[in-house]
């Protein structure tokens, strides 16, 4: 082969590939628009109490997603005039320490939750937390036992209105001593006592990697049990980057894989030393999670 030849081959064989290349690039970059947003992103209120309610829907509208958690009946309005939903509903609670697991509050419990029940149906929202209570020297088995009792009373009430309710796993080892609902087995135990397509589990990541760990698979194994999600780093409750443990993409991957539709929601407490900061924190949060 002479030297034109030659220089002809490559240049030829280099523009194939240059073109291979960019097809390929192309094709990738459609499969990422494909496969992006995934998840339906939320933030939670008290996270973000520097700002009026106003602000934060501002805010959250300016960031592409329109759910704020935990706001309750009163501040309904607000979410309404800006067009945002209040994908976890709060209020019917007597407090995260008093709860289901003691039969005394059932009675207080019962008549608050299906009050709520109607509010949150009238609105058109889907979705209210409940909590277990603390401990204070009940055993699992008992706790267990009490919560479906209790819970079962107001669950074919959720069902008619199609509300779910939706009971908060939270740390017992830092930060809610004695919380009784404090490990995913145990929840998920009480689903399966309970029995109602309309009682689910708040899987805080936050709280479940101080506990137990193993998050991903305990996503992979029991996410029909699980009807929202929150975030936070670990350790210290603040933004889920990379100072932290937890590698949000990977978990946020494992959610969208099983098909989940609701929400998760940000419930980290930002760092930033001005409201400018912390709301980058926020923009930041979504960008990571958004797979």
């Amino acid at each position: 082969m002479d030297r034109r030849k030659l220089i002809q081959q490559l240049t030829f064989s280099g523009l194939a590939f240059t073109s291979l290349n960019i097809l390929g690039a192309s094709v990738c970059n459609a499969n990422d628009k494909m496969s992006s947003k995934r998840i339906n992103h939320s933030v939670c209120r008290w996270t973000y109490n520097f700002l009026s309610l106003d602000e934060l829907c501002t805010t959250v509208k300016s960031l592409g997603f329109a759910a704020i958690d935990l706001v309750g009946p009163k501040d309904w309005p607000t979410l309404k005039k800006h067009g945002i939903n209040s994908s976890m509903c709060n209020g019917a609670e007597i407090s995260l320490t008093e709860g289901w697991n003691h039969p005394q509050y059932h009675t207080v419990l019962i008549k608050n939750y299906k009050e709520h029940i109607d509010l949150v149906a009238a609105a058109g929202y889907k979705n209210l937390i409940c909590f277990s209570g603390n401990r204070n020297g009940m055993d699992n088995e008992t706790g267990l036992k009490n919560c479906t009792k209790g819970l079962k009373q107001i669950m074919s009430y959720a069902e008619k209105k199609g509300v779910t309710i939706q009971m908060e796993l939270l740390n017992s080892k830092i930060d809610h001593k004695d919380y009784m609902c404090d490990l995913s087995s145990w929840g998920v135990e009480l689903c399966k006592q309970i029995g109602s397509p309309n009682f689910k589990l708040l899987y805080d990541i936050y709280h479940m990697q101080i506990d137990e760990g193993d998050v991903i698979r305990t996503i992979q194994n029991n996410h029909k049990f699980f009807g929202h999600y929150h975030t936070a780093g670990v350790p210290g409750r603040h933004e889920i980057d990379e100072r932290q443990e937890l590698y949000y993409p990977a978990i946020m991957k494992a959610i969208a894989d099983t098909g989940f539709k609701g929400y998760v929601a940000q419930e980290f407490m930002p760092t930033g030393k001005d409201n400018q900061e912390k709301l980058a924190s926020l923009k930041k949060a979504i960008q990571i999670c958004d797979v």
